[in-house]
């Protein structure tokens, strides 16, 4: 049958919450798994899904908007089957793409040598409108957070944000640096139920990352933690969420 491509925006209350690592380790566990994925990144700096692999691009996304750069030139990959296309620039000065501009990220895409399976959207938390408009393009949005109580609250506030703002009611929450998955679905649970009460939005979870010694040293590495220990607790999880994310369907478990 024909591909049915998914899109998912990764995005976060705050910075800190090791969002780009997360994307990063997710979109090589799904190209292990066979898939073709995008991760568009819209960050700039050190803290990038490149940065992660030890790698910095040279050209942006808006490059190719604008035709003064081919697709090829932008694109860097890191692994087989993954493609990380920076677009920090691209979302800063794009409050929405012009109707030339969609035209030219269209006819970018066909550029590539596979269909694509997956496009990740590493959405910047900086945006003057308050969320990515490339991942409201997005039918599916993964909130990050911690168990701190610091970034639950701004988890929320982003939720109810983007729900009043952009008409959006359905998000996924995947919360990181967690001790259990007990104290993970706990946190869950309980912003969860506050969010349907207040009639914010329907939530559901999209799993827990733990603290994990191996995903610290791989960080440093600048490596996939798939390939420094492929057993690790972090690992682990990073292949469940990569194994679900294709299956989701807006609204489905």
């Amino acid at each position: 049958g024909e591909r049915q491509l998914q899109v998912v925006t990764f995005t976060a209350g705050s910075e800190g919450l090791g969002r780009s690592l997360t994307v990063a380790n997710t979109a090589t566990m799904l190209a292990r798994l066979g898939k073709e994925v995008l991760v568009l990144d819209e960050n700039a700096g050190n803290d990038n899904v490149a940065a992660a692999f030890g790698l910095a691009g040279r050209f942006d996304l808006f490059h190719v908007l604008n035709g003064e750069r081919y697709l090829g030139d932008v694109l860097i990959e890191p692994v087989a089957g993954l493609h990380i296309l920076p677009a920090a620039t691209a979302v800063k000065r794009l409050g929405a793409l012009s109707s030339s501009q969609q035209h030219a990220f269209i006819g970018a895409m066909q550029q590539l040598a596979k269909p694509l399976d997956v496009i990740l959207v590493d959405a910047s938390t900086k945006h003057p409108f308050g969320f990515s408009p490339l991942g409201l393009a997005a039918p599916e949005t993964v909130i990050m957070l911690s168990a701190s109580s610091a970034s639950i609250t701004e988890a929320y506030a982003l939720i109810k944000k983007v729900s009043q703002s952009f008409a959006r009611r359905h998000f996924r929450i995947l919360i990181n640096k967690v001790r259990s998955q007990a104290e993970a679905r706990s946190i869950f649970d309980n912003i969860a139920q506050v969010a349907r009460q207040r009639g914010i939005a329907h939530l559901e979870f999209a799993g827990a990352i733990p603290l994990d010694e191996s995903l610290r040293q791989a960080s440093q590495l600048c490596r996939p933690v798939i390939s420094i220990n492929p057993d690790a607790p972090s690992a682990n999880a990073f292949r469940d969420l990569a194994a679900d994310l294709p299956h989701w369907r807006q609204g489905e478990s």
